[in-house]
């Protein structure tokens, strides 16, 4: 017989394993973050000063690029990255289902078509023999997303890379602080996009950047975050009048990102090593509890990623688990342990409907999605928070498995 969520007895008596609510993700900001800040609020740029020269050169120390170009958000990262590598009408790029919009978005942006290949059916990353399968002549370039924190198969993909010719976009947004075979992420692909968002790892609020060690691309992605104009006299047509002359040589948008985020951001970063190892031992306590707990399937790590999860994902087992993912959801729910998901197939938007696309595109992907719940995981958890996630998602599990 098929249990209920209402059947469920509740823990501890009938009250839930919490009286408040933890979220899925959550800001982590201390006093220096907020010193940094206030500084700026303080000092004559709140815009286009020295801040965010010194952030980008921060995030080059932590991730072993070249160039850094920090822009208003990783959607406007992934823009620009496309800008800068000429993908325009005509050309396919590839990329994920299991995603947010912004990865197959970007290829929308500049006239290009966004192509979806499927995950691999373990890391749930870009299967990169799916990728190959999916490159026309008129592919261009591929985005690779590091999902939930993951590094994706660096190799696989410099390897296409190079045997047709494309342009390598990782899509970073969840990876800052992981490293695939001790080299740090953010260095691999032509270009890497970053995140900062309140609910990642480092965050600015907002805020993106693109990395890249490509002198031309860097050239490019910052003059396409500032409208196409530029006050470098390489750059220009015409000859200066005057030491106030700049020239638009492009239409861009304008993705400038403010002094403040900055700030924060490179407060942020000082703390990476405290985020990364804070986080790796709640996974580590997480993967213990959940590792051998049937009805549960967990995301396999890729070969050589040392990671810093974004993301915790349960993927419920339907042969042992008698609930489905919105009644997990709800059970979970009612110890107040909110959940989300990551992510609908993108393709399954109406916006993408009306473009053509149709379910059934990636079979992996779409499982995946029916079967997947994102639990609480942030630096700031405390370590009853952490048990709290256990001892919810172990007594929901036990009660519901077949």
């Amino acid at each position: 017989m098929t249990k209920t969520v209402k059947e469920m007895p509740a823990i501890l008596g009938g009250e839930p394993v919490r009286d408040t609510r933890l979220y899925y993700s959550h800001q982590d900001i201390n006093e220096d973050d907020i010193r940094a800040v206030v500084d700026v609020l303080k000092s004559d740029y709140l815009t286009t000063g020295p801040h965010i020269a010194s952030a980008e050169k921060k995030l080059c120390e932590v991730t072993g690029a070249k160039y850094a170009v920090l822009c208003s958000n990783g959607t406007a990262a992934l823009h620009i990255a496309c800008m800068a590598a000429g993908i325009g009408k005509g050309d396919e790029v590839i990329t994920t289902p299991i995603t947010f919009a912004a990865s197959a978005n970007c290829a929308l942006y500049v006239g290009a078509t966004p192509v979806f290949a499927d995950i691999d059916r373990n890391t749930w990353n870009l299967d990169p023999e799916s990728v190959r399968a999916h490159i026309t002549d008129r592919t261009k370039a591929f985005v690779a997303v590091d999902f939930g924190g993951q590094s994706v198969d660096e190799d696989a993909f410099l390897a296409i890379r190079d045997e047709y010719g494309l342009v390598y976009i990782e899509d970073g947004a969840h990876v800052i602080g992981t490293s695939y075979k001790g080299k740090p992420n953010g260095s691999f692909a032509d270009m890497t996009t970053l995140s900062f968002h309140a609910v990642k790892t480092i965050t600015g609020g907002e805020g993106g950047a693109v990395l890249t060690d490509n002198e031309e691309y860097y050239k490019k992605l910052l003059l396409y975050r500032t409208h196409g104009i530029t006050r470098d006299p390489s750059m220009m047509e015409h000859e200066p009048d005057g030491p106030w002359y700049y020239e638009q040589v492009d239409l861009a948008p304008n993705y400038r990102i403010t002094d403040m985020q900055a700030a924060l951001i490179e407060s942020q970063l000082n703390r990476l090593p405290e985020f990364a190892a804070r986080k790796k031992e709640i996974v580590r306590r997480y993967d213990e509890a959940f590792g051998k707990l049937e009805g549960i399937i967990l995301q396999k790590e890729t070969e050589g990623s040392d990671t810093v999860r974004h993301l915790y994902i349960l993927r419920i087992d339907k042969e042992h688990l008698s609930l489905d993912r919105l009644g997990l959801y709800r059970a979970l729910e009612k110890e107040n342990i909110i959940c989300n998901v990551h992510y609908i197939p993108v393709y399954y938007f109406p916006h993408y409907e009306r473009l053509g696309y149709r379910k059934g595109l990636c079979p992996e992907a779409e499982s995946l999605y029916d079967e997947m719940l994102t639990i609480p995981l942030y630096a700031g958890m405390s370590d009853k928070d952490v048990e709290d996630v256990i001892r919810a998602v172990t007594k929901i599990v036990t009660w519901y498995r077949k």
